[in-house]
């Protein structure tokens, strides 16, 4: 592999002993995947924050960076931690959690890496341009910024996209090569999709199916930013799907040829079926909303439905600090906790500890989060569109 002289500085341990670590790490990777050389990133989504996830190991690990003076070198968002991080007493976080959870945090932005803390960096301002080359490795947005924004990012693992974050670059293979972006698998469509629940239970899937393909949809006449983010993220989840494409949809669609490729036919049956696979309770104890998490428009649509209603169990939508500061300016936040509901920041329902606060069925109307909660959160599921799961909440 070709490197710069300053890459070979940073291998040789010339620039410290963190950048000598995360460095190695990269080149590493780029001799297992046969990469020719490095390529500078415009941005980085690291993932790995939730104290859950990574635990007393991780939180180690990055205060040991952190305290050595590591630092980012190109805008580098986070994934959500555990907890709201500014009311999770009140929403009933275990504090012995929290108090992980807040050093996590700490470590992360003495490194310099932006407190985001949400899985939607492109809704924040990190919104790469089409080909540009990054390193993400939440599962969704990764999907989301090679599918619907054209920009260039291989599924990074935690580690991973943390040393490209200060190294500022990424080994050149898999989804940065024109090559390795062509469909796998064309998938026609014939069911009706109407709510964010049918794209999730869609992309669940054909997830499934594809594993890591990249299938290329034909038949989706119409969808909008909120769907495509919410196919994407059931594909990466129930398969590993980082890069699909729609016709007509997202930008490298008109691009690619599908002649001679495997054709899967999706209709309402294969739909149906999977809404009946994923539900596994049938009355929820809370329904958590936002996974990924949840867009301006997508609270609006939620303050529409509850304005003037009353719920008779809990209710949550997560969404970014951001996202939740403008629903609060437009007085959606006060509509949606009037009727019962909360706006919880920061956190996503996967990588919280909902299980140790009394909860064991979830109502979602998400793929991805229908997936994840039964082993992540020992919870069992209600998964259906959002009108059917308030109409089970309303008193």
């Amino acid at each position: 592999m070709y490197l710069t002289k300053e890459q070979e500085q940073m291998l040789a341990g010339e620039q410290g002993e963190v950048l000598e670590r995360m460095f190695r790490l990269l080149a590493r990777l780029g001799d297992i995947y046969g990469a020719d050389r490095m390529i500078s990133v415009g941005s980085v989504q690291v993932a790995g924050v939730s104290y859950k996830s990574i635990g007393d190991p991780g939180l180690e690990f990055l205060e040991d960076m952190a305290g050595k003076g590591a630092k980012v070198r190109v805008p580098t968002t986070l994934n959500p931690p555990g907890m709201d991080l500014v009311d999770w007493k009140e929403l009933g976080f275990p504090e012995d959690f929290a108090e992980k959870q807040l050093q996590i945090m700490d470590a992360f932005k003495k490194m310099g890496i932006m407190m985001t803390a949400t899985c939607t960096p492109y809704l924040v301002g990190n919104l790469p341009r089409f080909g540009e080359h990054i390193a993400w490795s939440e599962s969704s947005a990764v999907s989301f910024a090679n599918s619907v924004i054209g920009a260039r990012t291989n599924r990074e693992g935690g580690p991973s996209a943390l040393a490209a974050a200060l190294c500022g670059v990424t080994p050149n293979y898999g989804l940065h090569l024109d090559g390795n972006r062509k469909p796998s698998v064309v998938v026609k469509v014939s069911a009706e999709l109407k709510d964010n629940s049918d794209f999730g239970a869609l992309g669940y899937h054909v997830g499934k199916l594809v594993k890591k393909g990249i299938p290329y949809f034909k038949g989706i006449e119409h969808a909008d930013v909120d769907q495509l983010k919410a196919l994407g993220a059931a594909m990466a989840a129930s398969g590993a799907v980082a890069l699909y494409h729609a016709e007509g949809l997202t930008p490298e669609a008109d691009i690619m040829n599908t002649e001679g490729l495997e054709t899967i036919d999706v209709g309402e049956r294969e739909l149906r079926g999977t809404y009946k696979a994923l539900n596994t309770g049938k009355d929820p104890d809370i329904v958590i909303l936002g996974c990924p998490h949840a867009s301006l428009k997508e609270i609006a649509t939620l303050a529409c439905k509850l304005e003037g209603k009353h719920l008779r169990k809990p209710l949550w939508i997560c969404t970014s600090r951001v996202t939740k500061e403008a629903a609060t300016r437009m007085g959606f936040t006060e509509i949606i906790e009037k009727a019962g509901g909360k706006v919880v920041a920061d956190t996503c329902t996967v990588v919280s500890p909902i299980e140790r606060m009394g909860y064991k069925i979830t109502g979602v109307n998400s793929g991805k989060a229908a997936n994840y909660l039964p082993g992540f959160c020992k919870q069992q599921v209600v998964f259906k569109s959002l009108d059917d799961l308030l109409e089970g909440l309303s008193a």
